[in-house]
């Protein structure tokens, strides 16, 4: 079919836009939603049909769509203040007004036709199917226990915005000893599976979770979580938060094995992201730059991608903070600005709220960032970065004793996050500002041994060692820190980490003059 109107053209069969003779560049969300508006010229599209028909059902914001409707107006030479050809019906949804010419091809077959009839979508989040667990032998009357782990699971996975959860009452039909995953997929739509078993044993309970991805069956994460039958609820408390936090490590490694396997030019929009971050964690100014432009490509497909904005802003301030960049300035706006457009999309986003709460710290300015920071783990509890970010915060202001137990709780989560390093020197910072150097100069030396940890890290890693009287390892990490950055400069350090408890801070001052750094 050729939909004309004015100087444009849309061939569904060559799935291209023109005008004038001129093939258009537009984003595959743009032209599906165009297309949608014009074979449906006749009526008022609602929201809700757009959702179903371009984004595939799931959760999508009002911003969202209004930005996809802005794109396709801008390419046709609309706007939202004339809507000559698009006009939107408030609170209803859309409709195409212009004058339309609608031409079949000759040499279009009907089975063609059939296959374009739907334009595929540069993005698709992954979805997830929760299955009750089976129990394993004699259950003493914890027969219950089977069911409300998994309930529970998928109360709290469904706050996780980057992941569609499957409901209960699809997902609660499956009781298969082994589930078949082909089945779960065709029937149930979902791209992964968490299921598991519950075994008593006298006073002893052992619970097992294992995910798997329904395309091929594989099983890509599995735990295994035990303690005595009187602590089963606060064993299920800890493996709900275990899960949640883990999910989106392993998920991301997977994704990003499996978007290796693609030709790059097909290549969409969640793979472009899931490499984005494979870059972005790596923590190196090349990575950085890297994940940037796969993010930006990630973006340019699915404007309306919330979390790939939230990670362009990650970029930027990983950028601004440690100096990767060449305009500080520019990395900063952008840290604030890619956050502010995720949470335009969505606000409620916990990495979304995150990073906009990080983007003060760029300037100087932590208080005004915490309230973000607190509600990216109010939203979701299981947040590491969340924690890590208010243990981060809490160490400058000098809240020692929440600062460790945030970061305590951030490390327990994810015990092999990218960010462990930071977790590791902030709870180092709050035991140096109790007086506690022992435990400071353990965790301080683990957080610079993990792997993405960058020169104030290691600066972090000398000045601690140092005011805790280890001149020797002190001095290690300083040898660490001026090869890498040889620029290394204590008003770096404090512009970094802007400590507000003088005490500690003039011990670091003089610790890091006593090592030699310079004072620019």
């Amino acid at each position: 079919m050729r939909y004309t109107f004015g100087e444009f053209t849309l061939d569904t069969e060559l799935g291209e836009l023109s005008q004038a003779g001129q093939v258009v560049q537009v984003e595959p969300s743009a032209f599906a939603l165009l297309w949608h508006l014009l074979s449906n010229a006749n009526r008022l599209v609602t929201k809700d049909e757009l959702i179903a028909a371009i984004w595939g059902g799931r959760i999508v914001t009002d911003a969202a769509i209004s930005t996809l409707v802005k794109t396709v107006r801008r390419t046709v030479g609309d706007d939202g203040k004339s809507q000559r050809l698009i006009r939107t019906v408030h609170g209803r949804g859309f409709r195409f007004v212009g004058s339309l010419t609608e031409t079949i091809p000759a040499t279009t077959k009907t089975e063609d036709r059939r296959q374009l009839e739907e334009v595929p979508i540069q993005t698709s989040r992954p979805s997830i199917a929760v299955l009750p667990f089976r129990d394993v032998g004699d259950m003493q009357g914890w027969e219950a226990i089977a069911d409300a782990i998994p309930a529970e699971l998928i109360s709290s996975l469904s706050r996780l915005k980057w992941l569609r959860v499957l409901a209960r009452g699809s997902t609660f039909r499956f009781r298969d000893p082994v589930p078949d995953m082909a089945v779960i997929r065709t029937d149930l739509g979902a791209t992964y599976c968490l299921a598991g078993n519950v075994e008593i044993m006298g006073h002893r309970v052992s619970i097992t979770a294992e995910l798997s991805d329904t395309r091929d069956g594989e099983v890509i994460w599995a735990e295994n979580f035990s303690g005595n039958l009187e602590d089963i609820h606060q064993i299920r408390t800890d493996l709900v938060r275990l899960i949640c936090s883990g999910l989106e490590l392993h998920v991301n490694i997977h994704e990003t094995e499996r978007a290796r396997l693609r030709p790059p030019d097909s290549l969409d929009a969640w793979s472009l992201y899931h490499f984005g971050l494979h870059h972005m964690y790596r923590f190196t100014a090349k990575d950085n730059s890297i994940a940037a432009d796969y993010l930006a490509k990630s973006t340019h497909l699915d404007p309306g991608f919330a979390r790939a904005f939230a990670a362009r802003s990650f970029t930027a301030f990983q950028a601004a903070f440690v100096g990767y960049g060449n305009d500080r300035a520019v990395d900063v706006d952008n840290a604030r600005r890619f956050a502010e457009k995720c949470l335009e999309i969505d606000q409620l986003d916990p990495f979304g709220n995150f990073n906009f709460g990080r983007s003060f710290w760029l300037i100087g300015d932590h208080d005004s960032g915490q309230a973000y920071l607190e509600r990216s783990i109010g939203l979701s509890p299981s947040f590491a970065h969340g924690l890590y970010a208010r243990s981060h915060a809490d160490m400058i202001a000098g809240q020692s004793a929440r600062a460790i137990e945030s970061a305590k709780d951030a490390i327990s989560l994810s015990p092999l996050d990218p960010f462990l390093y930071a977790m590791y020197q902030a709870k180092a910072l709050g035991h140096l500002h109790l007086g506690e150097k022992d435990q400071a100069c353990r965790d301080t030396d683990t957080g610079a041994r993990e792997p993405g940890a960058h020169y104030i890290v290691t600066t972090i890693a000398s000045a601690v060692n140092m005011v805790s009287g280890r001149e020797t390892q002190a001095q290690y990490w300083r040898d660490k820190t001026l090869t890498c950055r040889p620029d290394a400069s204590i008003a770096q350090f404090f512009a970094a980490i802007p400590l507000r408890d003088p005490g500690v801070k003039t011990d670091i001052h003089r610790a890091l003059t006593e090592l030699g750094f310079p004072e620019y």
